[in-house]
């Protein structure tokens, strides 16, 4: 019998980079360059989970745009759409073997990303006995998202929810919340989200799925009931 961890209850799992392929850097990178445009590190923190409104409106700025916040977005996603043709949205090697070792773990677990219910239920519906309830969490609205996730939704305290997530803005919330967590930045050439995390501090950063195992969720554990997940003990968990 595996032995229960002692204060992990959940885990919460990004849908695109973490659990399917990273379909978004590529474009956006493109959507800015192809416009004169200069995309940088500062871009991708002022751009990544934010809510669509919010990038649009980064996105037509910097690349002299002037088009609403929701039109720039409407023409970014046509390209993604174009983009897609040969670039198709398919589930990251080992996503569902991470899935399984999760709830071998005793841990619940939920989806969540920026686009609505039916981007899930397209790529990850077949897999939905692999989630609990309510299996996706839209964050637009509520970007981050991590205390809403964990204690509005879950019903759990910040520190019982694992969070995996391609994006160093989350991992900044998720230290400023004292919230357990794992990076997966991805892996694209131009991409910063590797150097945004280090730089946040981010203790557990992985390149391959498989790197999230028995051991490190544990470790990771034993961290949140210590109260050093970040280093450093003391954060104020509602």
């Amino acid at each position: 019998m595996t032995e229960q961890l002692g204060k992990l209850r959940m885990a919460a799992l990004n849908i695109d980079g973490v659990l399917l392929n990273d379909t978004f850097s590529p474009v956006i990178h493109h959507f800015v360059t192809s416009r004169g445009g200069t995309y940088s590190a500062d871009l991708e923190r002022r751009i990544f989970s934010q809510p669509q409104a919010v990038a649009g409106k980064v996105l037509a700025e910097t690349c002299g745009l002037s088009t609403a916040p929701m039109e720039t977005i409407a023409l970014y996603l046509q390209e993604r759409e174009r983009y897609l043709a040969d670039h198709p949205v398919r589930i990251l090697d080992g996503a569902v073997e991470l899935l399984h070792r999760l709830r071998a773990l005793g841990l619940r677990t939920v989806c969540y990303g920026g686009l609505d219910a039916s981007h899930f239920e397209r790529y990850l519906g077949h897999l939905s006995d692999l989630f609990d309830e309510p299996r996706y969490v839209c964050t637009n609205d509520i970007r981050p998202g991590l205390h809403e996730i964990a204690v509005d939704i879950a019903g759990l305290a910040r520190d019982e929810v694992l969070f995996i997530d391609d994006v160093a803005r989350v991992a900044e919330a998720a230290r400023d919340l004292g919230v357990p967590f794992v990076g997966h930045p991805s892996d694209f050439e131009h991409g910063h989200q590797r150097q945004l995390m280090a730089e946040a501090g981010v203790r557990h950063l992985v390149g391959a799925l498989d790197e999230i195992d028995e051991r490190l969720v544990r470790t990771i554990d034993a961290e949140a009931r210590a109260g050093t997940l970040w280093g450093r003990a003391g954060s104020a968990l509602a």
